[in-house]
């Protein structure tokens, strides 16, 4: 079980993970980003910038 980066609750990673995927906090609704694997550390997903077709 891991901890969110941002309210501390509890958030159980996927059976799966795999580096990058993102998943939601289910108390704050945060979209958090799977870091590392060995061991699993999730932390605060960037926000998606805006391309503007550059």
């Amino acid at each position: 079980m891991n901890t969110c980066p941002v309210c501390d609750a509890a958030v159980r990673p996927p059976d799966d993970p795999v580096e990058g995927e993102l998943l939601e906090c289910p108390d704050c609704g945060c979209e958090l980003e799977v870091l590392s694997l060995d061991p699993v550390v999730l932390g605060e997903a960037p926000e998606a910038e805006e391309d503007w077709g550059e």
